[in-house]
């Protein structure tokens, strides 16, 4: 298939950018051995034969990877952007070109757009769904209930993901199985943390050139997600303040070595404000007020919800484009405040997402459940479903085997004893 010869539906920048797409996805691959193994098995095995498969993820050269071991299983797989700017145009135009994968995915799409590719991702029937946020989950519940008959299961990979399925069950809406890979060891554990804390400040980086050695760095929100950021900065010489509306992990971040105070405290003393809550309007009119003059504010959660973009825009004079992907608006004060990636996932708006190596256990949790859905249909109960813990043991395994690490196992001694109440000390 060339760029000139494109048969199937699609909607991307210019397919011509194919094969610049296929040598990045070609490059990610050497850090993905864990999917490739997978896919290998889906080429031979094909569990996912006769599934009509929506993915709605960020389009990066490592969810192509997902995508085209979706394909080698048999999926009838069709991918839309989970984010208006994360879609490396390149890499939507190789799954198009190079491997026949419908894609519905321009960077810098307008809403009304995204909107539409929902529709398109619909109009395809799917049997499973692949959800980055619940966008597409949430649509059919609201507007096509004639389909969720039709529907398997659906697989979440992000925390505001999960926090919508959760509020959906609690409103007896989620009629069906969906599966919780956010919350999967191999996924939170270093998808968020460490995927999450390098690719945000890889983005600040390539946004502004600042150097984060002697800034002070607030973060707002200590999960997975802010844990890597704060580690990350930490690690980079920035002084580090957390908010925190959660006790437990105010504690944590203390007992990690960081500063802990409200947002309305910090605003004044922070260099950089990263958000990482999930949550809406985490940073808003009062903390802009009293801001220093020039301060820098970022988001890595989901949506670009956690920024209140709409009081600072009303509290400014002037908006302009200082660098590619930072804003600067001028207050009616006369501070400035610098707006990265117009308050979106910045680590994908700026930069390329998280690295390969992290991402290859993330998507092989999201294979795997796609085919444990298809293996158990009609026996899962409506609601969120744990991946089992023998797939989240297994993609461990698999990624220990490629890094070249040995384990111990237990004598069967040691076997014994830890599997017997009747020894003691």
């Amino acid at each position: 298939m060339t760029a000139t010869s494109v048969q199937i539906k699609h909607e991307i920048k210019d397919p011509s950018l194919a094969s610049l797409g296929k040598q990045r996805i070609d490059w990610a691959g050497r850090e993905m051995p864990v999917l490739a193994q997978i896919r290998d098995r889906f080429e031979a095995e094909k569990p996912l034969a006769g599934i009509k498969l929506v993915a709605c993820c960020h389009v990066t050269t490592e969810t192509a990877h997902l995508a085209i071991a979706l394909k080698a299983g048999g999926a009838d797989a069709l991918l839309i952007a989970s984010n208006p700017l994360s879609t490396q145009d390149d890499v939507a135009a190789s799954l198009v070109v190079d491997h026949g994968i419908p894609v519905y995915a321009i960077k810098g799409e307008d809403a009304e757009t995204y909107e539409r590719h929902v529709q398109i991702a619909l109009d395809h029937h799917p049997n499973i769904i692949i959800d980055d946020g619940s966008d597409v989950v949430a649509t059919m519940v609201q507007e096509r209930q004639d389909q969720l008959s039709e529907l398997i299961g659906t697989n979440e990979e992000t925390t505001t993901g999960i926090v919508r399925l959760r509020a959906m069950f609690k409103d007896g809406v989620l009629t069906f199985p969906a599966m919780n890979v956010n919350d999967a060891d191999t996924k939170h554990f270093f998808d968020n943390r460490y995927g999450t804390g390098q690719s945000t400040l890889d983005g600040v980086i390539r946004a502004t050139n600042i150097l984060l050695a002697g800034k002070t760095l607030v973060v707002a929100g200590y999960g997975w997600c802010g844990k890597g950021v704060a580690l990350r900065g930490r690690g980079m010489g920035a002084n580090v303040i957390v908010t925190e509306i959660d006790p437990v992990r105010a504690i944590e971040a203390v007992m990690d070595g960081f500063r802990v105070m409200p947002m309305a405290q910090a605003a004044p003393l922070g260099d950089l404000f990263i958000t990482v809550t999930g949550n809406k309007h985490v940073i808003r009119r009062e903390h802009f007020e009293v801001m220093r003059d020039g301060a820098i504010v970022a988001n890595s959660g989901h949506f670009d919800i956690e920024i209140d973009l709409k009081s600072l825009k009303e509290m400014s004079g002037e908006v302009k484009v200082v660098r590619p992907f930072t804003e600067e608006y001028r207050l009616n004060s006369g501070k400035s405040v610098v707006v990265l990636g117009e308050g979106r996932l910045v680590n994908l708006a700026a930069a390329e997402g998280h690295p390969s190596a992290v991402m290859d256990m993330s998507f092989a949790n999201q294979a795997l459940a796609c085919e444990y859905l298809v293996k158990n249909k009609g026996k899962l109960e409506p609601g969120l479903h744990s991946i089992p813990e023998e797939i989240d043991r297994e993609i461990a395994r698999l990624k220990l085997v490629a890094m070249g690490i040995d384990l111990d196992s237990l004598t069967p001694e040691q076997h014994e004893y830890i599997n017997s109440w009747q020894s003691g000390t």
